[in-house]
């Protein structure tokens, strides 16, 4: 302490010393005094503050430090009671199992309240089905039937999946869905029964039969699809798989043998002869259930007709039959034929309207059309015209090759009216659409299926013309199935792009208006619209859908020129014009960027290019070179029209009536002819006129203005 007691008298000294070197600082020691106490004075303030600072702190901390004993005593005295509650409470968790139970039951009822909508309509459709099933309804009874299974098979599998070791809950499902089994059963014994009695029903009523042959189908697919699943998860539904195509060969083995064994009228103690005429029976009924089976089921010929029976080596003929003469005399082969061909005429017109009544029911559907394996829309319309043609061309083909080119002719001429009450049909649909656009759902998806329909007929003709014909020559109905065939495709596209165009009805007439000048989004709604709508469009065929967006650029370039055209806005001034002439050229470029996206073809440039060229007339400052502007404008589209020009240079604003003229004369003496090797664009717009009535009231108006 001394010290440094020592060590500032020195400083001071030293201080005083450096201050007082001249005799004339001595006047000055009383300010120095002053100045030297003033800054002691304010050393001794700023250290009293840090101590106070520091006492405060340390004052703080011990009160935080009491704080937190207090804290620690009362949390340790709480975890004491918090053990000693525990420990009592052992014996009480141990009695909680009922508690348990109730959260299990709880997590069971949260699963079933997910599936409360299948849950409560299982009794409603239940009692639908067996009345379906009742009514032979079988088809739609199998739908329904469906529906029930799929409900139980994924509540049951998503019990399994949270916890396979349930029974219970496993059981509760069954037993809610006992009735369903129960339906499946009852439906097998009417597919067993039709089967049974197939010689009865392909006669009566052939669709039963097809009916019954699609169900067991989609049954052998639902069992391959569940076995598939069993070898990934280990879980099966109940029931399955039901191998209904294996009962099916049963019953129909049966029903063949149970027919052959019912031949028998007497035995050998009855009469001598008993064979003979068991097998003279045997050979009438086989060979009349045969013709029967050949004609009216052929999808279940090979049932009969195996390497058991007429295809065995041994059954075949050992003598030349082109040796033989022919079983039935030529008039009587020739009036055969001819019935058989006025009888098919009326079943294939038949079979046709039949077959488009079931794809127009198709199209009223609120879910999308089934997709071909490259993604493409269809219905099965095609699919079904052309097993009926191939069915009745096999059977031809086996008579002679003239009759068959015969039926091959008779087929594509019922193709060619087919077709034309197709696009009749294509229309109406269209048509009832437009009164409720909200109606049907799937208008877009389903019309993009009719227009690739279309490619899919132009194919299975070409393939049935290849396999059946022996002439390359095209015919009167090719040319007119081609004809009707595009036209309904390109009628389908039109339709699409009206349904397009009335989304956009609204942005387009903003366009060249004021508010768009201002500052509209009018043209990127236009695009983002028109951008969905072609992600849908993506699924129409070639060259379909090339065509589709080619005309769809054109339709929106030709609606934007027509909003010029319109005159819809008069620019005031240079910087309106420039401000616009602008705005054009950026939504030329946002045009060209959409459609060059979806591949609209080579013109675009071309198409986009004109709203571009239209934008440079209003963007040029120097009225005196608005000529030679206006006449690059119609070198590069030479089907512009002089009412064209006149609407352009009304639109800018500042075109004098002389410069108008002169213009207008000009390009009249030096017209550039069309050629027509581009596609046209001013060619369908129109220029509004003004009426007479509308002339006379503008007149009135100047006149009074004038006169005030």
């Amino acid at each position: 302490m001394e010290e440094t007691s020592r060590e500032a008298v020195a400083t001071a000294v030293q201080r005083v010393a450096g201050m007082l070197q001249r005799s004339d600082q001595l006047d000055k020691v009383e300010q120095y005094r002053r100045r030297e106490a003033r800054k002691k004075a304010s050393v001794e303030a700023r250290l009293k503050a840090a101590i106070q600072s520091q006492l405060d702190g340390v004052r703080t901390g011990l009160i935080q430090l009491h704080s937190a004993l207090t804290d620690v005593k009362d949390i340790q005295s709480s975890l004491a009671d918090v053990s000693k509650d525990w420990r009592q409470s052992i014996n009480t968790i141990e009695n909680l199992k009922d508690v348990k139970d109730a959260v299990v039951q709880h997590s069971q009822l949260a699963s079933a309240v997910e599936n409360l909508k299948n849950i409560f309509s299982v009794p409603e459709i239940v009692a639908e089905t067996q009345q379906l099933i009742e009514q032979a309804e079988l088809l739609q009874a199998h739908r329904k039937l469906m529906e029930l299974e799929c409900s139980r098979d994924d509540l049951m599998y998503e019990q399994y999946r949270m916890d396979s070791k349930n029974t219970s809950d496993m059981n509760l499902i069954s037993i809610y869905f006992e009735d369903v089994q129960g339906l499946s059963d009852e439906l097998a014994k009417q597919l067993w029964m039709v089967l049974q009695r197939s010689m009865v029903t392909v006669r009566r009523d052939p669709t039963m039969l097809v009916s019954v042959v699609r169900i067991i189908e989609r049954e052998e697919k639902i069992d391959r699809r569940m076995v598939d699943r069993k070898k990934q998860t280990g879980f099966i539904p109940p029931g399955r798989p039901k191998q209904w195509k294996d009962k099916m060969f049963e019953v129909l083995e049966g029903t063949v043998s149970t027919r052959i064994e019912g031949t028998q009228a007497v035995t050998r103690e009855a009469d001598k002869m008993w064979l003979v005429r068991l097998l003279e029976i045997t050979r009438k009924y086989v060979l009349d259930d045969l013709i029967v089976v050949k004609n009216l089921m052929v999808q279940s010929i090979n049932l009969y007709i195996h390497i058991q029976m007429m295809g065995h080596p041994e059954l075949h003929s050992e003598c030349d039959i082109n040796q033989l003469e022919p079983l039935l005399p030529q008039d009587v082969v020739d009036d055969l034929l001819s019935k058989y061909v006025q009888t098919f005429t009326s079943n294939i017109t038949g079979w046709l309207r039949k077959a488009l009544e079931t794809d127009k029911k198709d199209w009223q559907k609120e879910t999308e059309p089934e997709a071909d394996q490259d993604g493409y829309y269809q219905t099965t319309l095609p699919a079904i015209v052309f097993q009926m043609f191939e069915q009745n061309l096999q059977v031809a083909a086996q008579i002679d090759g003239e009759f068959k080119e015969q039926v091959l002719k008779l087929c594509l001429k019922q193709m060619n009216t087919f077709l034309i009450r197709y696009r009749e049909e294509a229309v109406t649909y269209k048509e009832d659409h437009l009164r409720d656009r909200q109606l049907p759902q799937c208008y877009v998806q389903y019309m993009i299926a009719i227009i690739n329909n279309c490619q899919t007929f132009k194919e299975s003709i070409n393939s049935l013309k290849r396999k059946y014909s022996q002439s390359s020559e095209p015919t009167d109905s090719d040319a007119a199935i081609e004809r009707t065939l595009n036209e309904v495709a390109k009628e389908g596209c039109q339709f699409l792009l009206d349904e397009v165009f009335l989304d956009l009805e609204h942005h387009l007439n903003e366009l060249l208006t004021r508010k768009w000048l201002t500052g509209s989004h009018a043209v990127d709604t236009i695009c983002v619209t028109v951008e969905d709508y072609f992600n849908d469009f993506n699924k129409i065929k070639k060259p379909f859908n090339q065509e589709m967006t080619s005309e769809a650029l054109r339709r929106v370039v030709v609606e934007y020129i027509k909003a010029v055209m319109q005159k819809r806005i008069t620019f005031k001034n240079a910087d309106e014009r420039r401000e616009g002439a602008e705005r054009m050229i950026k939504e030329a470029d946002q045009f060209k960027f959409l459609f060059r996206k979806l591949a609209a073809g080579e013109d675009t440039d071309r198409l986009c290019g004109a709203i571009a060229a239209i934008a440079e007339v209003f963007k040029l400052t120097d009225p005196s070179l608005l000529f030679l502007e206006v006449t690059t404008l119609v070198s590069k589209y030479p089907d512009i029209r002089e009412e064209h020009i006149q609407a352009l240079l009304a639109v800018r604003g500042d075109a004098s009536r002389e410069m108008r003229q002169m213009i207008i004369g000009t390009l009249s003496e030096n017209k550039v002819s069309y050629s027509g090797v581009t596609q046209p664009i001013f060619k369908d717009i129109t220029v509004p006129t003004i009426t007479m009535t509308t002339m006379t009231t503008m007149t009135s108006m100047a006149t009074a203005k004038l006169l005030k």
